[in-house]
């Protein structure tokens, strides 16, 4: 016995020498422009920025869902001996040409897609700093963690450790079928997407104080279907205690891009095999991803939705929210004063009152009265703003709107509201007046400099610090107030919502169309 526990101490000095032998190596490396960091897959070696700020770009947090992992959820990666280059971008998802606005610095299109990116100040384990995670938009169809405009460099240098993550997008992340469901070990199949996102908080719990985060500090965040993910991560019970903190940039699931049942999800995967000649699961994995991606576009990129499958989703979304099952955390959502044109209302027709209202009598039937009470016009002059303002709220205000508001009856936290009214800059005379949809991403962030297309000016400076500021401060502390901000209050259950209207000089006012929600809230939208 004695024998036995002399051989044990020699057998942990040895372990301990060696760890600290690694531990010393690493030190060594990361004091040069390679720093590097033990991960529980393996030791991964990143860049040194000219800022001082660390970034490890191209992180597997899944192994690749490709063959048989095409449309099963995200698989365990698999460890590496030595160390992984982590310096560039990983592929990004397989998606079309979509929107001219993405510009990508990923390493190609490949169904092998499940990477994210972090960028850090310090990478020393036990700092503690707080930690966001960004999901990026683009309809669920398109979109990439290595575009400019989400660059977590800015942020790290706030003292935030800032991470991007790619999921599977269109018929990759949301395909359903029953086939899947029945061999899934929680017996339903879609939302693949989701699941990813779920997948990468998790590795985030596991890794994220190597880099010197908090995995205790977790704010997530998104634009556009980014923040239609947040909101369907904290109605997920998958990502219950990863999470301490939200933000929403336009747009929840409690309107946009809603959650279907899971038997029409799975008819619908049954209309597309039928479509490309599928009989079976096994014939559908066999066929390569371009060819799946190609079908999915004639079939029709947005037909992939979210499902209530009793797994992410245990009820419908909102029922979640309306309950108060979702995580009770903070939340800071808004949207943008443009969201939509008023071709979104006119399409074509002259921006006069008979025309507005024939086609709200056309959009909303039964509810067009209460529509034209609450949005009303009785001069042709008006119609312009009018139309945007319905508009946008069709496309995306209400579901952000709803979110907040159910988010602030029901969870006991402060909820945060925001009103972006910073129009980007342009020489066009019929460029926008207001702040288009996406358009606060690169202020946000502190961005700006990534996009070319606009000549930025120093009110624009003025307004992404500002922008900047109130997110980090949020994802600190759960309040976005601090020192030489306007004072931004949180939102009172069933009243009208302090507001805050970022622009050059920004301010809180109290909402003025509560009633518009309202009345959209009782079924205009279905």
């Amino acid at each position: 016995m004695k024998h036995l526990f002399g051989l044990a101490l020699f057998l942990l000095n040895i372990l301990a020498t060696m760890q600290a032998q690694e531990q010393a190596t690493n030190n060594r490396h990361s004091s040069n422009n390679s720093p590097r960091v033990k991960i529980h897959s393996g030791v991964i070696e990143g860049t040194k920025e000219p800022s001082g700020i660390a970034s490890f770009k191209g992180i597997p947090f899944a192994a690749p869902p490709v063959g048989l992992n095409r449309w099963k959820e995200p698989q365990p990666v698999k460890s590496w001996n030595g160390v992984k280059q982590t310096k560039q971008f990983g592929p990004r998802g397989m998606q079309p040409p979509l929107f001219d606005d993405m510009v990508f610095r990923s390493n190609g299109m490949s169904e092998d897609c499940l990477y994210l990116n972090v960028w850090t100040p310090s990478i020393k384990a036990g700092k503690s700093l707080p930690v966001l995670v960004y999901f990026y938009g683009g309809g669920f169809v398109t979109g990439d963690g290595s575009e400019g405009r989400y660059d977590g460099e800015s942020m790290a240098q706030q003292d935030i450790v800032a991470l991007t993550v790619n999921y599977r997008l269109g018929v990759f992340g949301f395909f359903a079928h029953p086939e899947l469901s029945k061999e899934s070990p929680y017996h339903a199949s879609g939302n693949y997407a989701l699941l990813d996102q779920a997948a990468a908080l998790k590795w985030v719990q596991q890794n994220i104080a190597a880099f010197g985060g908090d995995p205790n500090r977790v704010t997530i965040a998104g634009e556009s279907a980014g923040s239609v993910a947040v909101s369907a991560q904290m109605a997920s019970p998958l990502s219950k205690n990863l999470i301490s903190g939200a933000i929403g940039e336009s747009g929840s699931l409690l309107g946009t891009l809603n959650a279907v049942s899971s038997s029409e999800a799975e008819k619908t995967g049954l209309e597309f095999a039928t479509q490309v000649g599928a009989s079976t699961l096994a014939e559908l994995r066999a066929m390569p991803a371009d060819s799946i991606l190609n079908a999915s576009a004639r079939f029709g990129l947005f037909k992939f939705a979210m499902n209530v499958d009793g797994y992410v989703f245990p009820k419908s979304p909102n029922e979640i929210y309306a309950s108060g099952e979702q995580s009770k955390v903070p939340l800071l959502a808004g949207w943008n004063s443009e969201e939509s044109g008023p071709d979104g209302i006119m399409e074509t027709q002259p921006l006069n009152v008979t025309n507005y209202e024939a086609r709200v009598r056309k959009l909303f039937g039964a509810h067009a009265d209460a529509i034209l009470k609450v949005y009303k016009a009785t001069k042709d002059d008006e119609i312009l703003q009018i139309a945007t303002d319905l508009a946008s709220d069709k496309f995306i205000g209400f579901s952000t709107w709803k979110w907040t508001d159910m988010h602030s009856q029901t969870s006991g936290k402060p909820v945060y509201r925001y009103y972006y009214e910073r129009p980007r800059p342009s020489l066009d005379a019929n460029a926008p007046k207001g702040a288009v949809h996406s358009a606060e991403i690169e202020y946000a962030m502190g961005n700006l400099h990534y996009n070319k297309v606009y000549s930025w000016t120093d009110d624009d400076r003025v307004v992404s610090k500002t922008m900047q500021q109130y997110f980090s401060n949020f994802i600190k502390t759960g309040n976005p107030n601090g020192v030489g901000l306007p004072e931004w209050n949180a939102v009172k259950p069933n009243q009208p919502a302090e507001v805050m209207h970022i622009n050059v000089h920004s301010e809180q006012k109290t909402e003025l169309h509560r009633d518009r929600y309202l009345v959209l809230d009782k079924g205009a939208l279905n």
